[in-house]
């Protein structure tokens, strides 16, 4: 996808990719890493002394870093120019026109709609197809190829500002389509990478060893909490409503759930926002057109694990996924974080995955945070995430949603 000219892809319909989510990660990766034109987001450090803050805070937009005085450049050293086009990949010959747009940005715009992708499923969960047509059945994705089904999914720009706790900064980016996870998610595809020859299995394997292992990780984590987006219980805040120690591990009430289906209303009432020479470029605040209130939150401390749902991830080991309620297109991620507690409870929230009608989100140790954005900071000196089955080492990382950004060939799960 990276050595295809813009030109040759106006002139097809669709790509069609036979494989896994790993697979398909890395062709959106050659699609959108030099083509997409939006502005980072923030960083740990722009957010720092923001935390508690109204209203939301801009990331970096690497057009516009060029013309920064001097002064400024010295006083956000990320907005420098040399830094941020090398991690997109901008083109030095880009021109910009009067519209504030580059030549390329307008002979490529965003989200596209005319081409979709296609996917047979052929990997190990393939997660993707499971959410988008509601089974992992080759014929299915294919007939819904054939007859041109049309579906909207959300991508999320992850940006990896420190690889270590002693590396430089260089903002990398890469996306994903389904899931970014950290700590349990990141040791088990690590460890998993070193038994490939025992396929799926590798795993089962795997993940077992990194539960035995039982190891927590301090970090810190801020996310943008939006106004229009209010905890749906208690226990999404980390708080406790109930009396006794058992009832304080898992509550008896259970949320509402509004689950994404075909023809889902959540995802159709959220227009993705297009990129053209009258409207405002593409950022992570603008999906209704006029921006979202809110302000950043930080947590810190020890985790299990720190996940990011973008999708619901559903597969044939978790048949309801990470996250049953989270939309295909609705520019919202679901950040997960695990606190550290004792084998047998996260044991207890693990089962809860693997169980039809499960709740794993219904403990005290567990947060549950639906946002467009968050940052990471590790406070280790390793860090190894997941990025929809492949390990990515980052010991700084931002990430953000764009709603809506590219099409598939899918009419989404049935009802």
């Amino acid at each position: 996808m990276i050595s295809s000219s813009n030109e040759e892809l106006r002139s097809y319909d669709g790509v069609i990719i036979v494989g896994g989510d790993g697979f398909f990660n890395e062709v959106l990766n050659g699609f959108l890493l030099f083509r997409l034109r939006a502005p980072h987001p923030p960083s740990p450090s722009d957010i720092l002394h923001l935390t508690r803050s109204n209203g939301p805070v801009l990331g970096h937009d690497t057009r516009e870093a060029t013309s920064e005085t001097p002064e400024t450049e010295a006083a956000s050293p990320l907005l420098s120019s040399s830094s941020t086009h090398k991690a997109i990949g901008l083109a030095n010959s880009s021109t910009e026109n009067d519209s504030g747009y580059t030549d390329e940005e307008l002979d490529f715009p965003f989200p596209r709609e005319h081409l979709r992708f296609g996917i047979i499923p052929a990997g190990s969960t393939d997660a993707i197809v499971m959410c988008t047509t509601g089974t992992r059945d080759p014929i299915t994705s294919a007939l819904q190829i054939v007859l041109g089904k049309r579906i909207s999914l959300d991508i999320a720009q992850v940006v990896r500002w420190k690889t270590t706790f002693t590396a430089d900064v260089d903002p990398c980016v890469r996306y994903a389509a389904s899931f970014a996870g950290y700590g349990f998610y990141g040791d088990v595809i690590t460890e998993s990478e070193n038994y490939r020859w025992m396929g799926p299995k590798r795993y089962d394997y795997a993940g077992t060893k990194v539960f035995l292992r039982h190891r927590s990780y301090e970090a810190e984590v801020a996310y943008f909490e939006s106004e229009s987006e209010n905890p749906e219980s208690p226990v999404e805040r980390g708080s406790n409503p109930c009396s006794s120690w058992m009832k304080s591990m898992c509550c008896s009430e259970k949320p509402q759930r509004v689950i994404c289906r075909a023809n889902c209303g959540v995802c159709s009432n959220s227009k993705p926002v297009h990129m053209s020479k009258t409207r405002q470029r593409l950022t992570p605040y603008s999906w209704r057109g006029g921006g979202v209130g809110g302000r950043w939150q930080k947590c810190a401390g020890r985790f299990l694990s720190v996940g990011a749902a973008i999708i619901s991830n559903r597969n044939e080991k978790a048949p309801d996924g990470l996250v049953a309620e989270a939309h295909l297109s609705d520019g919202f991620l679901h950040l997960l974080l695990i606190k550290d507690c004792p084998r047998a409870l996260y044991l207890w929230h693990l089962t809860q995955l693997a169980k039809k009608g499960g709740e794993p989100l219904n403990f005290s140790f567990v947060e549950h945070h639906k946002t467009p954005a968050f940052t990471f900071t590790s406070m280790g000196k390793e860090s190894v995430w997941n990025l929809d089955g492949e390990p990515f080492p980052a010991h700084q990382l931002s990430a953000q949603v764009f709603r809506g950004l590219i099409s598939l060939f899918a009419s989404g799960p049935p009802v």
